[in-house]
């Protein structure tokens, strides 16, 4: 009798061309949903006053920063969500649904009612359409970076991801060209009426084009592989966070690698330009083409890192952008202030302010208007980019020194007349910024960002196994981007009213990247070169 035979199929092997259209297609379509979720972040400072209480114009930017802060929250519900639809059912359709979910959200903020026309359900329609594109981003990610790790042979594993890696510069720098046309367009009274819904409503054309070319897309050969075989995961979730291995990978990589690439991030794009704009009174015009320039530069060396971690490992050019952050951040920041507004530098390094009081409050997640007569002069003082001694003491209302002025209490006309008369800048002057030390600034800060993010989507690829690889590299990663990261802007302008130093807010991002440089040399594994038993080629080879 003759023997069956059982012959297990094999996944199609990759052409280069394949591998280039798999490329681009997942490239692409994380762009455009990396701009629908930037767009926010870059108009916060206009939603303060759109879906907010009028009364403080501090507390009402806080509270529109933490609204963006509430996209990232989810992040990492999202990434169990469709983490474990991603490996139970493919990576190809699970990411077909987050980019849907991602541009009807992000069309639906650019129809929403303003707080002035429907009052509370304003702010609730925001964060309730900022909580599903968070939901959206925590599953896009991962399966577009598993996607394409999935179809690259393992000596391109690096390079190949690296272009998945810009794609969340390149969205925050389309996010920045839409607005500025946008703004020029309509004029800047305009745009803050009812202008900056157009940015918003075109996600609609980029989800479009996006479905189409990933509905073109096949599924990975690893996944095809591993469901033929039967070693498809069974409970992903139970199989990442259950099993004791596989779950001290999982916190090894968010404190030993992806926690501090994202505060390196998102100190090098977003927090500069909240820095620039918001604190040194640069232009928001001046701003976005200098940090468009600096990002343009400085967007090529994601690809060049992820080529030289092919060679050379991921682990450590990682760690030395941890490094290199932390130890420059400080210098690089007031080195940031002389070059784009002296004036403002100068005044902070001759001009003693001072605030005695003993009403003042912590206000970290306190997006409440500010009640006390110290809270309003910190903020007062906090959004002119002033920085002040702060101490304990007196009675009844704060007691505020500029100089030999003294001001009991707070009331912004006598702020103004005082700062004033001691030749305070209300904004940067244009003929006095160092356009090409701004703009040299902006790129080191982004390189740094480039050498942290390049190589992290092969180096988490690698570091799980197929099975339940979605699921397992999607969880830290968002945790370490959607909390430390994205959380930033708005625990470091907390930090700066808090103590009354602009410098502040960088201790936050240093502190995270010491950590990060610690873990991740003691006790996370290099992953270049590694051999696993269900991470195939191209060609169907074992690395």
């Amino acid at each position: 009798m003759a023997q069956r035979v059982t012959v297990t199929p094999q996944p199609a092997q990759v052409s280069p061309g394949e591998e280039r259209r798999v490329i681009f297609a997942s490239s692409l379509g994380t762009v455009f949903e990396w701009y629908d979720f930037y767009l926010y972040g870059t108009l916060a400072v206009f939603f303060g006053g759109l879906f907010f209480p009028s009364g403080n114009e501090t507390a009402s930017f806080l509270a529109s920063l933490a609204t963006f802060g509430a996209g990232f929250a989810v992040r990492p519900f999202g990434a169990l969500v469709f983490g474990r639809l991603g490996d139970l059912l493919g990576r190809k359709y699970t990411f077909l649904i987050t980019i849907v979910l991602m541009g009807v959200a992000t069309a639906g903020v650019g129809l929403l009612p303003t707080y002035g026309q429907i009052g509370v359900a304003a702010p609730i329609l925001l964060v309730t359409l900022r909580l599903v594109q968070g939901l959206a981003l925590g599953g896009e990610y991962g399966g577009a970076a598993t996607y394409v790790a999935e179809h690259a042979p393992g000596r391109r594993r690096g390079y190949n991801t690296s272009w998945i890696q810009t794609t969340a510069t390149l969205g925050f720098f389309l996010s920045l060209i839409v607005i500025l046309v946008c703004r020029q367009f309509t004029g800047d009274d305009a745009f803050a009426v009812w202008g900056w819904r157009i940015p918003f409503l075109i996600s609609v054309i980029l989800l479009g084009i996006s479905v189409y070319i990933r509905l073109r897309l096949q599924e990975s050969p690893a996944f095809v592989r591993m469901k033929s075989e039967g070693k498809g995961a069974k409970n992903p979730l139970r199989e990442s966070f259950g099993n004791a291995q596989n779950l001290r990978l999982v916190l090894l990589s968010l404190f030993g690698a992806t926690a501090g690439q994202a505060v390196v991030w998102y100190t090098g794009q977003f927090y500069a330009l909240f820095f620039l704009q918001n604190t040194l009174k640069v232009n928001y015009i001046t701003a976005y083409i200098m940090i468009a320039v600096a990002l343009a530069l400085a967007t090529p060396f994601f690809v060049f890192f992820g080529w030289l971690s092919d060679r050379i490992g991921r682990k450590y050019i990682i760690l030395a952008g941890c490094l290199l952050a932390a130890v420059t951040y400080i210098p690089l920041f007031h080195q940031l202030t002389r070059a784009a507004n002296p004036a403002l530098a100068a005044f902070n390094e001759t001009s003693l302010v001072t605030v005695t009081a003993n009403d003042c409050t912590l206000r970290v997640f306190n997006t409440r208007p500010a009640t006390t007569s110290c809270d309003q002069v910190k903020g007062y003082l906090t959004t002119r980019g002033i920085s002040y001694r702060s101490s304990d003491g007196g009675s009844g209302a704060a007691l505020t020194t500029v100089g030999d002025t003294e001001l009991r209490g707070f009331d912004e006309a006598q702020f103004d007349e005082a700062l004033a008369a001691a030749n305070y800048p209300v904004a940067a002057d244009p003929g006095q910024i160092n356009y090409v030390r701004v703009v040299l600034i902006l790129f080191v800060l982004v390189f740094y960002v480039t050498m942290v993010y390049g190589p992290i989507a092969a180096y988490l690829v690698e570091l799980f196994p197929t099975r339940i690889r979605y699921t397992s590299m999607s969880l830290p990663y968002h945790i370490g981007n959607g909390w430390f990261g994205g959380f930033l802007p708005y625990l470091a302008s907390a930090i700066v009213v808090a103590t009354g130093n602009i410098y502040a807010g960088l201790y936050y991002p240093i502190v995270i990247a010491v950590m990060t440089l610690i873990v991740g040399t003691f006790l996370l594994p290099e992953t270049k070169g590694r051999i696993t038993d269900d991470f195939t080629d191209a060609t169907g080879a074992h690395d």
